[in-house]
């Protein structure tokens, strides 16, 4: 658990540092700023979905996922909780706060690294992945929390919960969590993480929270392929 606790750690302070920024140059240049972190997220996403092959399962996946986020309308309960949060803890911030939380929670924690590392640290104690993704969060909590303010700091509680659950349950879960279906999970948010780029660019307006089943839907799909 020591890595999500430093992971947790490191986007708290990343994110005070960030906060500390939103004034003068970073305020006035944001739409400038927020340009240049959509673009770099489209490319992380690009990078790490162009070599997957199983495009089929991958759309399969999304689809039946973001029909089961609308169902259940996961992005406005999300929403809800995050405007909660807001007027708890931060009032008087910009309307930036819930789009801050939904986008760094499910940045930070799709990736392969935040499961991997999650995995590694309740199996073999090993927490040298968490901590080299305690890093990258740090950095990236700073530009993240400079344009969106408070909720990116309120993501490393998610964060801490999301991966202390999947270490603390890592026992019952590696003996089926193969490598393909890791990559697989992995497409999946790489899917999500280009979905945040497009947002930021305002190229679309999806709703994010709703294609989270799709990570689920994934993991089942992939467990039945892997039994065939």
């Amino acid at each position: 658990m020591n890595g999500t606790l430093v992971n947790g750690i490191a986007i708290i302070g990343g994110s005070f540092i960030g906060i500390v920024l939103k004034s003068g140059f970073i305020k006035a240049k944001s739409k400038a700023i927020m340009g240049a972190l959509g673009l770099s997220t489209l490319i992380i996403g690009f990078q790490a979905v162009i070599d997957y092959t199983n495009v089929l399962l991958l759309i399969v996946a999304l689809a039946l996922g973001v029909l089961m986020g609308e169902f259940l309308k996961l992005d406005d309960h999300i929403n809800h909780f995050a405007y909660a949060l807001e007027k708890r803890f931060a009032k008087g911030s910009d309307s930036t706060f819930a789009q801050g939380f939904v986008t760094a929670s499910i940045l930070f924690g799709v990736g392969a690294m935040a499961i991997v590392g999650s995995l590694e640290s309740g199996l073999r104690q090993n927490e040298t992945i968490l901590y080299t993704k305690s890093l990258l969060d740090f950095i990236s909590s700073i530009v993240f929390a400079s344009t969106y303010g408070w909720g990116v700091l309120f993501s490393a509680f998610v964060i801490v919960i999301y991966q202390g659950t999947i270490t603390l349950l890592s026992t019952f879960v590696a003996p089926v969590m193969t490598d393909m279906m890791i990559t697989d999970i992995s497409a999946v948010g790489s899917a999500l993480i280009i979905a945040i780029g497009l947002n930021m660019l305002e190229m679309t307006k999806l709703k994010l929270a709703n294609f989270l089943p799709a990570i689920v839907v994934m993991i089942v799909l992939s467990y039945c392929l892997s039994l065939i």
